[in-house]
């Protein structure tokens, strides 16, 4: 320190930390975030959805089997900026649009509540969630449009509810809701919400007796379209598939204990149970609510209500309550803002983070073998399959495609060709979006490469009646990080005879 008369004049730090809160803070976490995504879609190899939904870039159509057009456009997106075919370049996209969600979060928050301070930490929360910061907001996935486009619905929807019933803000709620709907199908809960929070709020039933709320659901229906024409044109495929997956077996407990268990686990535990803590204090003071927080509840109990029951009686998957969650973070958002202890509590959140992030990064290189012994499992080794099948020019056989029992391994085929041989899924039951790529009568004649890593009993016998002669042709190890892992075994399957059943509508609607 020096003197400067009798005041001491501290030196100016090098650095200066913006204050929370502030634009230049939200920037700062913002440009962060999508550095360490994008490092992160780069590093990894791709899992077992995005191979897959990379086909839907190799057979682009008004929709898909599993899920709405926006998946496909944003791959695209993608590929076309950077001119080619990789991880990083399928996942771009969702990149970019986890950075817009974490904006969308900060500025939605900051206008319900006018605290710049909760907006910055709902943002801050979002990114430190497990399930965001590593899947939604990094890999090629329909959860990456939907959370950008649920989260601008839901500020639309309270911006219409805020002000008295006129038809110019619901156009805007119209629009986004659409393009939510064309994202993935659990859009459908957005509406879903505003009419209950409607119903429960005398203040916001005025809106009822108005025609803006109705057009809003006509615009919205539009980006329900392509799927609509999509499943008129093969035989309602999409809608029996997913209504399949919410039919009711039983009564099963220990479904709904492992559906919480996992989803606290992708969550992190350290925001899955303060969202929780959130969800049922602001519930149990109802009566006391104001709109905002009556509204936000409400979007929120609807779907997490909902895929509650559906994990009693089926079984379902955790990240499917992703548009019930998204609604607490703005609530938890303020609460850190007006905690005492926030500071130390962020800095012991965020240097857990990195645990996490250490032990997926491993698994690319072999360290920890997660998949070892399972080919399903995320991150199994197809890379390596890639490069063997194209070491011994596999890839490059005229009159030929590769096929495999199992949608996913199929999809790993797929992105690893890049294109240079067609890829298919023999699998009566559930072929996936397999099913509907090509017709069964298009590969009379042609050879078929049987891949198998699992050593399947009786699989050689199954495939044997459609081809004239079916033999063992090469085989090699599956590696991560150079160990090996699992024995890939090639069958060369001579000249097609009969075509393969594959269109197994009505089973696979019940898996």
């Amino acid at each position: 320190m020096l003197m400067v008369g009798w005041r001491i004049a501290r030196p100016r730090p090098l650095v200066r930390i913006p204050r929370i809160g502030t634009p230049s803070a939200l920037f700062i976490l913002i440009v962060t975030t999508a550095i360490l995504r994008i490092g992160w879609a780069a590093a990894v190899e791709a899992s077992n959805d995005e191979a897959y939904t990379y086909l839907y870039t190799v057979y682009p159509d008004w929709s898909q089997f599993d899920h709405p057009p926006m998946t496909m456009l944003v791959e695209r997106l993608g590929i076309a900026i950077f001119g080619s075919v990789s991880p990083l370049s399928l996942r771009f996209g969702f990149v970019i649009l986890g950075a817009a969600s974490t904006w969308m979060m900060a500025a939605w928050t900051t206008r319900l509540f006018d605290d710049r301070r909760a907006g910055f930490f709902a943002a801050l929360a979002l990114n430190l969630t497990g399930y965001f910061a590593l899947k939604v907001g990094s890999f090629a996935l329909p959860d990456g449009p939907m959370t950008f486009f649920a989260l601008a619905t839901l500020w639309a929807l309270t911006e219409a509810f805020a002000k008295s019933p006129r038809v110019r803000p619901w156009l805007l709620v119209g629009a986004c809701w659409g393009l939510a709907l064309a994202s993935k199908y659990h859009a459908v809960f957005l509406p879903a919400g505003a009419l209950a929070y409607a119903a429960l709020t005398p203040s916001a039933r005025r809106h009822l007796l108005s025609p803006g709320p109705y057009l809003a659901v006509a615009i919205g229906l539009l980006g329900f379209v392509p799927t609509l024409v999509w499943n008129a044109q093969h035989e309602w495929a999409s809608f029996a598939y997913q209504g399949g997956r919410a039919i009711a077996y039983g009564f099963h407990p220990e479904k709904l204990a492992s559906y919480v268990a996992v989803q606290a686990v992708l969550w992190f535990p350290w925001i899955w149970i303060p969202l929780a803590l959130v969800f049922v204090g602001r519930l149990r003071a109802w009566q006391t609510l104001a709109g905002t927080e009556r509204f936000l509840l409400v979007q929120s109990a609807i779907p997490l209500g909902f895929f509650l029951a559906v994990a009693l009686v089926r079984g379902a998957m955790p990240h499917w309550a992703l548009i019930g969650l998204l609604p607490l973070y703005p609530l938890l958002g303020r609460a850190w803002a007006t905690a005492a202890l926030r500071r130390r509590l962020l800095l012991m959140v965020a240097a857990a983070l990195f645990v996490p992030l250490a032990i997926l990064v491993n698994v690319r290189s072999g360290w920890i073998p997660v998949a070892r012994l399972d080919p399903s499992r995320e991150f199994s080794g197809w890379e390596s399959v890639g490069r063997e099948l194209t070491a011994r020019g596999l890839l490059d056989r005229p009159n030929t495609f590769l096929f495999t029992e199992d949608w996913y391994a199929s999809g790993h085929l797929a992105f690893e060709a890049r294109g240079r041989i067609p890829v298919l899924c023999y699998r009566a039951d559930d072929a996936r979006g397999f099913a509907f790529w090509s017709q069964p009568g298009d590969w009379l004649g042609h050879d078929g490469l049987l891949i198998d890593c699992k050593d399947t009993p009786g699989l050689v016998n199954h495939y044997a009646p459609f081809f004239r002669r079916v033999e063992l042709l090469d085989s090699f190890p599956m590696t991560r990080g150079g160990r090996p892992m699992l024995t890939v075994r090639v069958y060369l399957c001579t000249e097609q005879l009969v075509p393969y059943p594959f269109k197994g509508h009505a089973k696979i609607a019940m898996k």
